[in-house]
């Protein structure tokens, strides 16, 4: 397989391949989405946040991840449904826009843009941190510069060279915990050659104080603390758009997601809280992973660590441009942002969606340097929510589109959410229950509730916004949704 792309389908658009103003383009090869699928959900949250949940749930963090991975499976198997019969690159946003109303479309799609374009400075600005212990000649703000810059770069040459980073990217951390984990569990089992595995064990799941150590109550606490960390699971199904063939990416990425969660979250997890103790003092001081590589003896299992967290977050902030570009681009052509933001060049990039997107990123890294204790930290807050809310409206979404493709379409349900429509209700239940219970935790300025009650504040504003725009336009349908009245389109 060549690894050039192949931009010679237009993915989406009115004009033709290779036209500028043509439309996004299938420059994804599969070998592309297969890796996207795998590394997005493998976030730099899962080495670096990890450590939290461990020290106040104990071993019982497994249980919170199990529950949190258990939702993303079930999310993920209905949005699955929904872009398998109609891949888009508006993703959950264009099909809110058909199954719930233009004003659900416009607000979950901006929601997700700005959650991600704030994520564009928060992972910046931990890539430049790595990066000035390092190099400390280059100042960290620099860095943060130089990584924008050249991802910016990336995403605008063409969707195969943000696919082709995203290809190493994904491949070294599915390689680095790939590792841990047979290593890990070899030492666990008395079987590692040469390492100093005394404390390792499974014994360690309860031997200090119980699986639950500090009660049954911190599972939920931990799903708090952890829930952040699978954020970037739909990235797929965005990207399936540009593919070369978008419902085999999708069904794919679907069917194979309980296997890349189960490996990568529990699996690692797992093995972190076998060859440590829970309340072992090395895993909040130098973090759960680099504590665990420490305790086998292993040389520099710091910088090891640092490198590969780097490149998790380099990932994190390729996608997290070509996600927010790309929704930006979907809002564009349903008319719900600037016609601009539709427009692509010869090589099917949308210019100025990326542009944009990066412009508000620099503004944030900006504000995280400037006033990282205020409006930045308004921002994180306010954004912070928005994974949940994006979940919650694929669960309505999902109810309302099921009957849509079946009546217009139903050879296109090639995945179908399971026992439709009960464990969808039931998902969407859950998923309003953590949203309440992080009403209860008020410790300190980024609390479960300041984050609820901030997202809420600003979705509330969108959705207005939405609402009155819908109004002045008269609900006309959107400009996609009428070219494409005569099939199952989403926009």
């Amino acid at each position: 397989m060549t690894s050039q792309p192949t931009p010679t389908k237009a993915a989406h658009g009115p004009g033709g391949p290779g036209e500028p103003g043509g439309g996004l383009q299938a420059g994804l090869k599969n070998r592309h989405l297969s890796m996207i699928a795998i590394g997005g959900v493998i976030g730099a949250g899962l080495f670096v946040g990890s450590s939290t949940g461990i020290a106040t749930a104990g071993p019982g963090i497994l249980l919170s991840y199990a529950l949190v991975g258990t939702l993303v499976v079930l999310v993920m198997r209905m949005l699955g449904e929904m872009s398998a019969a109609n891949p888009t690159s508006g993703s959950f946003s264009a099909h809110a826009d058909r199954a719930l109303g233009r004003w659900a479309g416009f607000s979950i799609g901006w929601l997700y843009w700005f959650f991600w374009v704030v994520v564009l400075a928060v992972e910046a600005t931990a890539g430049a941190k790595i990066l000035e212990g390092w190099i400390p000649a280059v100042p960290q703000w620099g860095w943060a510069l130089i990584v924008m810059v050249v991802l910016t770069a990336t995403n605008l040459v063409s969707v195969g060279s943000y696919g082709e980073f995203e290809f190493w990217f994904a491949g070294i951390k599915v390689v680095a915990i790939g590792g841990f984990i047979v290593v890990g569990a070899l030492a666990v089992l008395g079987i590692l050659p040469g390492a100093d595995s005394d404390k390792a064990s499974f014994a360690n799941l309860t031997n200090h104080g119980g699986f639950l150590p500090n009660g049954p109550g911190t599972i939920l606490t931990g799903v708090l603390l952890v829930v952040f960390s699978f954020m970037g699971s739909e990235i797929a199904t965005l990207a399936a758009g540009e593919s070369e063939d978008p419902q085999r990416a999708v069904t794919k990425s679907t069917n194979s997601i309980i296997w890349r969660i189960g490996v990568f979250y529990l699996g690692s997890i797992l093995i972190v809280v076998s060859l440590l103790p829970w309340n072992d003092p090395a895993i909040k001081e130098k973090g759960s992973y680099v504590a665990a590589l420490d305790s086998l003896g292993i040389a520099h299992a710091g910088q090891i660590m640092n490198f590969i967290v780097l490149t998790s977050v380099l990932s994190c902030l390729n996608s997290g441009l070509y996600t927010a570009s790309r929704m930006a681009f979907s809002l564009g052509q349903r008319g719900d942002a600037p016609k601009a933001f539709a427009k692509t060049t010869s090589r099917g990039v949308p210019t100025a969606a990326i542009v944009v997107s990066v412009v508000f990123g620099f503004v944030a890294v900006f504000f995280n340097y400037k006033f990282p204790d205020s409006v930045f930290l308004f921002l994180v807050n306010s954004s912070g929510a928005v994974a949940l809310f994006v979940w919650l409206v694929i669960c309505f979404s999902q109810l309302r589109m099921r009957k849509i493709i079946q009546r217009e379409a139903p050879e296109k349900l090639v995945v179908k959410m399971w026992l439709y429509p009960y464990l969808t209700w039931a998902t969407a239940a859950l998923i309003v229950f953590v949203l309440g219970y992080m009403l209860t935790d008020t410790e300190g300025e980024s609390s479960g509730r300041t984050t609820v009650l901030l997202s809420l504040l600003v979705a509330a504003v969108v959705i207005v916004i939405a609402v009155v725009k819908e109004k002045v336009r008269g609900n006309r349908p959107a400009p996609a949704v009428e070219a494409e009245a005569d099939k199952v389109s989403v926009g």
